[in-house]
């Protein structure tokens, strides 16, 4: 039986952290603000939201929710971004995806100022990420990253496979993990033989967003498997979460797994609060704190 990655303990780890370095921050009258934007009532980012303004309290910053109708205009959302801006308070700003159909994502995206886009998601910070300068960097990436460091101390010369292209996830995981010497392969939808792409990689990051897509059987004996996927399915007349990989098998070869729930959700929301934190010690010209 494979290690369990618990996300969950780290996560709380490094929120402890954070809150350390925000008492810190607060001793010199500096109280990090991170401003979060839903557009419209979708269920499902109205409880993530929460849950991200619950954690922003929690270690002692600013939190701002900023609520949209459904039918606002993309102007609308434009003109509370530049607001917020300009709002000296507010280090951080996040837009909840998906926004409706009216809304162009990637305008709204590109409008945040680059120095608060804490999701890491801004043109200009792809752009830096890939290019080896300090950027602010997508929070699911960079949670995985940090995982796969406390699990495998050094990465370098780690055959990695990335199952997934999109630019939350896939692509920028692909950036993080050539920094740290790995040979890296990205999947997807057209890739051939996947089978015996992921049957060769010492690493595995499932983010294709397909139910158990993933099989046990492919893992690599002793190979470190990252499952970002969270899907519900039902199985057996009852609803249940699942990731992209095949748990119940793939845990029986992997040296270690994340499982679903419980493994990359958490480092999202704490990586969230950690790029915050890095924004505003950049905007005030401190010491950027290590935390891995």
């Amino acid at each position: 039986m494979s290690k369990l990655i618990d996300g969950k303990k780290f996560a709380d780890k490094l929120c402890n952290k954070i809150a350390e370095e925000v008492g810190k921050l607060k001793d010199k009258n500096i109280t990090p603000g991170l401003a979060v934007i839903r557009v419209g009532e979708d269920p499902a980012s109205t409880v993530y939201i929460n849950m991200k303004a619950k954690k922003t309290k929690e270690v002692g910053m600013h939190s701002v929710t900023k609520i949209l109708d459904e039918n606002s205009s993309q102007e609308d959302l434009l003109k509370v971004i530049e607001e917020l801006n300009n709002d000296k308070s507010i280090n951080g700003i996040l837009v909840q995806l998906p926004l409706p159909k009216q809304i162009n994502a990637d305008s709204v995206i590109n409008t945040i100022n680059p120095d608060k886009d804490v999701d890491g998601f801004h043109a200009i910070n792809t752009g830096r990420l890939w290019t080896n300068i300090d950027s602010l960097v997508p929070c699911t990436p960079l949670g995985c990253k940090m995982l796969l460091l406390d699990e495998l101390k050094n990465l370098t010369g780690k055959k990695a496979i990335i199952v997934g292209r999109s630019n939350i996830v896939g692509k920028p995981m692909a950036s993080l993990l050539i920094a740290e010497n790995c040979t890296v392969t990205i999947a997807h939808s057209k890739t051939t033989n996947l089978e015996d792409e992921v049957k060769k990689s010492d690493i595995v990051i499932a983010a294709v967003g397909v139910p158990e897509m993933i099989k046990g059987s492919w893992i690599k004996p002793g190979a470190t498997v990252i499952d970002v996927g969270i899907n519900r399915i039902e199985k057996d007349g009852k609803k249940k979460l699942v990731g992209d990989v095949e748990f119940s098998k793939a845990e029986k070869i992997a040296g270690a797994i994340t499982p679903v729930p419980g493994g990359v959700g958490p480092m999202t929301i704490a990586c969230l609060l950690h790029n915050t934190l890095i924004a505003t010690c950049t905007k005030n010209n401190l010491e950027i704190p290590k935390f891995f």
